[in-house]
């Protein structure tokens, strides 16, 4: 395993959990993860309960996100969430660009490289998603739309920016499917990932970004997928809302 990036684990919870469920699941994960220092582990509630959990997640080595951020500061925005209002909980990580908003809510690449430039601006760290459809990868299109994607979504950051940005490579194909990509799928997809920032940015650049996996990940196929030399962590959907699926992801990692 690559030792010089620390594997970063999230999990998205997506529109589930109360507030009471929120903190029960944080409870849980408290105990259970209490002892791990190789690896990040970030979770990312809904907006309501990142006051409660963050206040949970305090002195412990959980990590708070947010799962979008607008590229917008405060003002007259209705339904949506500024930076300032994040860190007001401690938010450290944003998702940004999930495939479920670049398809429910017709995201763009080009909005998605505001948000990241937002996100940084704020000094939190984005975590910007690229992946294919089923279709695109049966055409032969994947590299294609990575390609695409990357170099649209971390447009105008500098190199120090993109040190700061986690990518989350999900094969859409793959989300809540129950499907995986194969690890050298996985392997595939990250190490063009990993060239194309070589030529966005340099080597050393590209050396430094961590990139996670999303899709239909779980504790029986972690370690073989987080194994491989480009797939820096996961970020994890479904497996991340139960205590022992999502620990035992992390714990199947190191």
């Amino acid at each position: 395993m690559n030792k010089e990036r620390k594997l970063i684990v999230a999990g998205n919870w997506k529109m589930n959990k109360t507030v009471a469920e929120a903190l029960d699941l944080v409870r849980g994960l408290k105990i259970e993860l209490a002892n791990i220092k190789e690896v990040d582990v970030v979770v990312c509630p809904p907006y309501t309960a990142l006051s409660e959990v963050s206040k949970e997640v305090l002195d412990s080595n959980l990590k708070l996100g947010a799962q979008n951020m607008s590229e917008n500061g405060v003002g007259a925005y209705t339904g949506e969430i500024a930076a300032t209002m994040l860190k007001e909980f401690s938010v450290r990580y944003v998702i940004l660009g999930h495939s479920e908003r670049r398809q429910y809510q017709k995201e763009s690449s080009e909005l998605i490289s505001k948000k990241a430039l937002a996100v940084h601006a704020a000094s939190l760290k984005p975590i910007v998603c690229v992946g294919e459809t089923l279709a695109e990868r049966e055409s032969g299109r994947m590299q294609e739309v990575l390609q695409s994607q990357v170099q649209g979504s971390l447009a105008g950051l500098t190199k120090e920016q993109m040190c700061e940005t986690i990518v989350a490579y999900e094969p859409v194909w793959a989300i809540g499917t129950g499907k995986t990509a194969s690890t050298a799928q996985a392997q595939e997809a990250h190490a063009f990932i990993r060239g194309l920032l070589v030529g966005m940015f340099d080597d050393s650049v590209a050396r430094r970004v961590r990139i996670q996996y999303g899709g239909s990940v779980k504790a029986a196929n972690a370690r073989e997928l987080l194994g491989q030399p480009d797939v820096d962590g996961a970020l994890v959907g479904g497996a991340a809302l139960e205590v022992r699926s999502f620990a035992d992801i992390i714990k199947n990692s190191i």
